[in-house]
Order: structure tokens, then sequence, then C-alpha cells
């Protein structure tokens, strides 16, 4: 094999005048040998350009770059086994230093670098990724102050989200339990480092949120604290993964993220509603301690009574001060009033009523006189024809003609007067009306 490579790139006349015919497989199989074998795994700087995704995961690219005007490219792989493995994203015109091999593809005679390694120039790898998802979250509005909920004070029921056999866990128990011994804790234990770890983080705040949605009023979870201790970038990467941003953010319950060391912060940091220094601090911000419940308490108790009393002087001097004014304006309006009613009585005397009451009652007095004059004239009349006619009466009167020695008969039977003796028969009864008194007789004899 050696002597056919050394043949097929030297330039002795023995190798010219001996017309070995190379096929074109038989020539890309030589190169692919000595090209692979040359270089074997090579660090590779160049800028990035032409990337595209496959549906099987594998990504294709070139590396490009310039020397003296002239620009060099080189294609480039990472096959889907190690794509896992870069954390942030591979972008066009991104300056990256690549581990990898030069391998050849003889169907085609091309050559490419097969990278295993990739990482930005410059900067790290893992601080890149988290600049990008940042930057993309940031855009999406995941930071904005907005979109944050409040914390509720002194909740009855805490979520918490982190590993059971990391110091977070027992940090924070030990902080609530001296803190508020009644308060209810329900811990969903998860990986917070490693392989599956964002996943489980992720599925652990939506399983809070999906407990909520069956949990009545009174009953619900009302806070979650989310993190572990402290470690390298490498070990909190977890929860600077977008799957782990995106559930904090869409959690209806409000979440207090609580990762690593003070120094430490996150993508789950700012995205959250809340973010505490360390796990201890978290509970320390969820709970109030007893102490401070009494004192803010008292506090609140004696401002109320400052309150009420303040209240109840402004309320006395309000009064005050509108008995005062109303005092003012009674007076004004009398004041008003008596002017009004001392123009009237001026009006009043200009008009002189006595003087037009005393005519009045001149004419009266006159009025009354004829009155009594045309009264007294009517009298008189209607007395003479009063007694014209009672003597008119009298003359009438049958009583009258009776004391002239006349009477008036009546049959006894039915009452009605006898005008003639023919009405009347033998033995009928009679009876006779004279002047003074009554006769009854029967009759005897009728001619």
């Amino acid at each position: 094999m050696t002597e056919e490579i050394t043949d097929l790139f030297s330039s002795s006349a023995e190798f010219k005048n001996s017309r070995h015919v190379f096929t074109v497989s038989e020539v890309t199989r030589e190169i692919k040998v000595l090209l692979e074998g040359a270089f074997g795994s090579v660090w590779v700087e160049g800028e990035v350009s032409n990337f595209t995704a496959s549906s099987a995961g594998h990504w294709y690219f070139s590396l490009k770059d310039r020397e003296n005007d002239q620009e060099a490219v080189l294609s480039a792989a990472i096959f889907s086994r190690s794509t896992k493995d870069v954390k942030f994203k591979l972008e066009n015109g991104l300056k990256v230093i690549c581990l990898g091999r030069i391998s050849v593809y003889p169907p085609h005679g091309k050559y490419s670098l097969i990278i295993e390694k990739v990482e930005p120039k410059g900067i790290g790898g893992l601080q890149l990724a988290l600049e990008q998802l940042k930057a993309k979250l940031e855009k999406e509005g995941f930071f904005a102050l907005e979109h944050k909920k409040p914390i509720p004070y002194l909740p009855a029921k805490i979520g918490v989200v982190t590993s059971l056999t990391g110091a977070a866990i027992k940090d924070i128990l030990k902080v609530l339990d001296r803190r508020f011994k009644d308060v209810h804790i329900i811990i969903n234990p998860v990986k917070v480092q490693g392989e599956g770890a964002k996943e489980e983080i992720a599925q652990a705040v939506e399983d809070f949120n999906r407990l909520n949605d069956q949990l009545p009023e009174g009953e619900k979870v009302e806070v979650l604290i989310v993190g572990r201790g402290g470690g390298s970038i490498e070990d909190l990467w977890a929860f600077n993964e977008e799957i782990v941003a995106r559930s904090i953010y869409n959690s209806t319950i409000p979440v207090i993220s609580a990762v690593g060391h003070e120094r430490d912060v996150t993508i789950a940091d700012l995205v959250a509603d809340l973010r505490a220094a360390t796990p201890s601090v978290a509970a320390e911000l969820v709970i109030p301690r007893q102490e401070d419940l009494r004192r803010k308490l008292e506090e609140l108790i004696a401002s109320l009574k400052q309150d009420f009393s303040d209240a109840i002087t402004a309320s006395r001097n309000q009064v005050l001060d509108l008995a005062h004014r109303l005092k003012i304006a009674a007076e004004h309006a009398w004041e008003i009033n008596t002017n009004r009613l001392d123009a009237n009585v001026k009006k009043l005397s200009l008009l002189n009523p006595v003087v037009k009451l005393e005519l009045y009652q001149a004419k009266l007095a006159d009025l009354a006189r004829q009155i009594y004059v045309r009264a007294q004239h009517l009298v008189n009349l209607k007395d003479s024809v009063f007694k014209g006619i009672i003597e008119n009466l009298s003359s009438l009167n049958p009583l009258n003609i009776l004391s002239r020695g006349y009477s008036v008969t009546f049959r006894l039977s039915d009452g009605k007067i006898i005008k003639d003796s023919k009405s009347v028969s033998t033995g009928q009864e009679i009876r006779t009306k004279v002047y003074q008194g009554e006769i009854t007789s029967k009759v005897t004899e009728v001619s």
C-alpha cells in the first residue's frame, strides 16, 4: 500500500513510463487513507456559514476564513450523537474552534471535517448558550416586571421543587420549621443536575399547577420554591434550560427561584416572580418569623388606634367648622331677610293702608244702612201680603164656618162626607162634626 501511494504522487520518469492507470475509486480511496492518516484529530478555527440541520438531527455547515485576500472553505458536519453536547446555538457568522477529524467521502471524492467538539472562540460554550437564551427569552418578555406575580403573605401551603438528598431541602425545612411550624409543605423531589434534570424540574412545576386545578379554593398551593444548592455552572445548568424557564413562566402559582449562592444567577432566577440568593433565603422570604408577625400586628393595632383617633379628631374639627359656617350662613340669611322686611314695610307705609281701610269702612257702613232700609221695606211688604193671606185662609177655615152653627156629617163606615141623603140607608151609623166635638148617631129614616 505504501509503495502504491508513493507511486501515485511520484514525479519520476519511472512512474510516468509505467503507465499504471488508477480508477477513480482507487484514487479517492488512496486520498482518504492519506488524509485521514495524516491529520487524525485536529483543532480547526473558522467562521460558520451555510448552516443547516437535517431531520435526522445532523448539522451541516462550512468553516471559512480569509488569508491574504484569499477565502478558504472547509465542509464540516456534527452528527446527532454529538449535537446534544453543544449547549449554545450554532449560527452563521459565529467564530468557533472545532475538534474533529478529516474524513473523505469516496463516492463524491470530497473531504470534510467531522466535528466531535465545538466551542465559541473567545467565550465558553455554556456562557454563550446562556447569553443566547437570555436574549431569546428577554425578546419574548419572559423577564418583564409586569408579568411577575406577587408573593402571598404568610401562605398556608408551600410547594418545593428540589432534590431530597441535597442541602437545599434541609435548609428550607429548617428555616420554615423555626419560623412557622403550622405551614403545610409539599415536596416534589427531582434531579437537580445531570441527564434528565431539566425535564424533571419542568414537569414538577407543571404537576403543581395541575394539582391546583383539581383542588378547591382554600386548599391550593399558594407559592413554589424551585432551586438547589450552589455548584459550578455545569452543576447549575439544568436551571439555565429553556424548558425550565418556560415552565416557570407559564406557572399560575407564584415561583421563588433559589438556585446556588448569591453570586450565581440563572435563567430560572430571571424568569421567576422572585429571586432568592439561597434556598435558606427563599424560606425566609416566603414565611416571616412569628416574632416579626407579632410585632407587625402590634404596630398595625397601634396604627389603627391612631388612625381612629385622627379620624375622630378630624371629624370633630369638621363638625365644628360646619357648625361655624352654618351659623355664619344663618346670620347672613337673617340679615338679608330683615333687610327685605324693612324694605317691604317702607313700601307698605308709602301705600298708607290705614287711610284706605277707613275709606272702605265708611263705604261698608253706608252699604249696611242701605241694606237695612231695603230689608225693612221688604219685610213690611211681605208682612202685609202675609196678613191678607191669613185673612183669606181664616175665611175659608171650616172651623170658622162650624162656629156659625154649621156641621159636617160622615159615614162611619168609610169616613166619607154625606152630601146626599140617598148616600145613606136606614140603620147606618153616621158621625157629625160640630164646632165643638162630634156626634155619633144611627139613621132611622131617610127622606
